[in-house]
């Protein structure tokens, strides 16, 4: 068993022996079996001195005992990293940021506290899973959709918090931004609750989110400034029927009015569902395709498209555009959703055509038209996360299928923010692939962005991990530079894996790194003895920041 930095074994001995008081002796895991099932299952420091280990782990059922929890780690100065369900992979998964840390694992506080149909919330715990979530509003045959990532394993709670997104209406896509009101824990095992929640006997805690005075729900997102115990979410009332359409248009330089009229009608809600971006002339999927595309396998080109697509630069090339024209093969593709009135749908549809009719040889193709709910046969054929259903499919990217035929042993996502623009598409792209050869990357095919959020876009590049130590560090090496790469074109990162956490804090430098200095003053001013996660999302502690100076 690890024990803790700067931790003495007796002090050790001492709080595990009272963290087993609190919570049960069957709950504190301390043999190095249970301590590796919250390894990160795709740690890029695998089989070195360096991957982030947990000492021992927690888990706690109820906020009473997490408030036992942190007052024993404050009494021993002994670092702890909470987690709700450990399933975000490729940003770390369980592991502490800080290798030695005792995870407190949140997983048995799994009840779902409320869910009210006529004002569509949910109040939860930490350990509910976006399965749990779900089943219970089947169950209870409630007219209510949850906004699910994929796969939607995880839980609400920590999606949230580390700000993840989803497919449904554009209100709902934000997982952070449609929460209302959340209980914390803080370092000193004092409990508050914001918003509404501050006023004893509040009845809209999970209805209005600001309450009176500051509103601090956010310094609780990608932060180690508490336990978040519970949180309350607004849920997405079951629309009357649902409808898709695709826009096709033919040109390379399409993409610019395409995403201009996409952008238009998003803002406007005219489509109200997430965009799904697609080539099928460059052989891109969209997103809902992706799990069809990698287990059934594209639909092989002829064979002078697939000496075109051997081109370095393909995309950009005049024989590429020649092709798609004489070919009739639309060079992007752009899917819309729809959900509300039949009517109100289809007339959306009908506008939505009226604006990209501007873009020369557009056309379109009316797809799904859903009278809701949905029936058993038609949940099998969609896309199941835009029917907030929640889904494991999407693992299909890290199986073995015909795209993929020798799978690694995991990945990092690469995750930066650019504009909403087809102009910024085309300079990612060209930004990427020269950082791509530079580096030794394997990211040369042209990559198209993804629309979880309004008003930006995100790109989510999969980082290869492997079992090769020497590999492993040459695509650290190259995930540093192209971070540094990303943020010279004005790009930033919105979520990361411990071990870049401290790089992508880095990029974030306006006056002297200013913002970072602020959180480090909540830090010191919340969490004097540092014992809540430390180092995550580049926060540390007054004690380990003088060391790392």
């Amino acid at each position: 068993m690890k024990i803790p930095p700067g931790v003495s074994p007796k002090d050790f001995a001492d709080a595990i022996q009272q963290f087993e008081e609190a919570v049960g002796k069957e709950w504190v895991f301390t043999s190095d079996q249970d301590i590796a099932l919250y390894r990160d299952a795709y740690s890029p420091f695998f089989g070195e001195p360096e991957e982030r280990v947990a000492s021992a782990a927690v888990a706690p059922d109820n906020v009473e005992q997490v408030q036992k929890v942190v007052r024993i780690a404050n009494t021993y100065k002994i670092p702890i990293y909470p987690v709700s369900t450990g399933k975000n992979l490729g940003y770390g998964g369980s592991a502490p940021a800080y290798s030695g840390s005792v995870v407190l694992d949140l997983k048995r506080m799994n009840r779902i506290l409320e869910v009210d149909e006529k004002s569509a919330y949910a109040l939860v715990e930490p350990g509910v899973s976006y399965f749990d979530l779900y089943r219970h509003i089947q169950e209870k045959g409630l007219k209510l959709w949850i906004d699910v990532p994929d796969p939607g394993w995880g839980s609400p709670v920590g999606n949230s918090l580390d700000r993840g997104g989803g497919y449904l209406m554009a209100q709902y896509r934000n997982h952070f931004d449609s929460h209302c009101g959340m209980e914390v824990v803080l370092a000193n095992g004092e409990v508050i609750r914001t918003g509404m929640g501050a006023m004893p006997g509040a009845k809209t805690w999970q209805q209005y989110k600001s309450g009176f005075g500051p509103w601090v729900d956010g310094i609780f997102s990608q932060s180690n400034f508490g336990v978040v115990t519970k949180m309350g979410f607004w849920l997405m009332p079951e629309p009357d029927s649902y409808l898709s359409g695709t826009v096709m248009v033919p040109r390379h330089d399409d993409l610019i009015p395409l995403v201009d009229t996409l952008t238009y009608l998003e803002n406007t809600r005219v489509t109200n569902g997430m965009p799904d971006l697609g080539s099928p002339l460059l052989r891109i999927p969209m997103i809902s395709e992706i799990v069809t595309y990698n287990e059934a396998g594209p639909p092989p080109p002829d064979a002078e498209l697939a000496a075109l697509l051997a081109k370095p630069g393909a995309e950009s090339s005049p024989e590429m555009q020649e092709y798609a024209l004489r070919k009739g093969v639309s060079f992007w593709s752009c899917k819309l959703s729809f959900y509300g009135a039949p009517k109100a749908n289809e007339a959306n549809w009908e506008f939505a055509k009226e604006k990209f009719s501007a873009i020369p040889g557009v056309k379109f193709v009316q797809n799904e038209s859903y009278k809701l709910p949905l029936t058993p046969e038609q949940r099998e054929k969609v896309h199941k996360p835009q029917f907030g259903i929640p889904s494991l499919a999407m693992f299909s990217i890290g199986a073995r299928t015909p795209v993929n035929p020798n799978p690694i042993n995991g990945h990092l996502w690469f995750s930066p923010i650019i504009p909403r623009t087809g102009e910024a598409i085309f300079e990612a792209n060209r930004v990427f692939a020269e950082a791509a050869r530079e580096f030794g990357l394997p990211m040369l095919s042209f990559s198209l962005p993804s629309c979880y959020w309004e008003r930006a876009f995100i790109y989510i590049f999969a980082f290869p991990v492997t079992h090769d130590v020497a590999m492993n560090k040459r695509n650290r090496a190259a995930f540093q530079k192209l971070v540094q790469r990303a943020a010279e074109h004005g790009w930033g990162e919105y979520r990361t894996a411990p071990a870049f956490q401290d790089a992508i804090m880095n990029t974030y430098a306006y006056n002297n790194h200013s913002l970072l200095r602020f959180h480090e003053t909540l830090k010191d001013a919340v969490d004097p003895n540092g014992i809540l996660s430390a180092g995550r999302y580049g926060i540390w502690p007054k004690h380990l920041r003088e060391k790392k100076a």
